[in-house]
């Protein structure tokens, strides 16, 4: 699964992405469900919009439901058919700087950083709906999920769908996509383009949000003697 992420670089965001620039975009070290992120969608132009994590299908009686959907697997999103209308013509990318998972350790579950290799930005696939009850009105999204490869299967059975760049362009747009086409897409990155490492117990406080996050927990260490 996916729980927290962070979009913690927001310099040549607009030109990585192929989007305008987005005033109040700013560095978050850890996004949260129910908090509102920046999603990535397309049409004739790609553009940004501000989506709340935790899919609120349309026809859900009430906004609560989005704490069971912040992610998808990849796996039910092609079967059942709550999800097909929305894997079919409301996908979005969800543009990260890395993501976090909790590996346990006997009584404890030590949380790590994930990243790219070579990538300052990378994009998960996502889904998203628009919900109303007549007197609210939300746009929410949730994360595809699919295997983990073999360097995140030691902290987790499962991993974000993290599109590979030249398959962007195709989720983010409107049209269908074939079975064949999306199962591609659903396999799980390389381990070798993956890069783990344990950071500080601070991510799992959803109040706190700094740049320490994301720092190697054997650096945080070194750094107080």
């Amino acid at each position: 699964m996916c729980g927290r992420f962070s979009l913690g670089l927001v310099y040549g965001f607009s030109t990585r992405f192929g989007v305008p620039e987005v005033p109040e975009l700013k560095p978050r070290y850890n996004i949260a469900p129910f908090q509102q992120v920046p999603m990535i969608v397309g049409g004739e132009a790609k553009s940004v919009k501000w989506m709340r994590w935790g899919l609120v299908p349309h026809w859900a009686k009430g906004e609560e439901f989005g704490l069971k959907l912040i992610n998808v697997r990849s796996e039910s999103a092609m079967d059942k058919p709550m999800f097909k209308t929305l894997l079919n013509h409301q996908r979005c990318l969800v543009p990260a700087t890395g993501f976090y998972e909790w590996q346990r350790q006997g009584n404890r579950k030590r949380p790590y950083h994930i990243r790219v290799k070579g990538q300052e930005h990378f994009a998960m696939a996502g889904i998203y709906d628009a919900w109303s009850n007549g007197e609210k009105d939300l746009v929410t999204f949730s994360i595809l999920t699919t295997a983990a490869n073999e360097a995140i299967s030691p902290i987790h059975d499962r991993m974000p769908v993290i599109l590979r760049r030249e398959r962007e362009g195709e989720w983010a747009s409107r049209e269908a996509l074939s079975a064949d086409t999306l199962s591609e897409a659903f396999q799980p990155l390389p381990a070798s383009m993956i890069d783990a490492y344990p950071v500080s117990d601070m991510v799992n406080d959803s109040r706190a949000d700094h740049p320490d996050m994301v720092v190697p927990q054997r650096t945080q260490q070194a750094t107080l003697f």
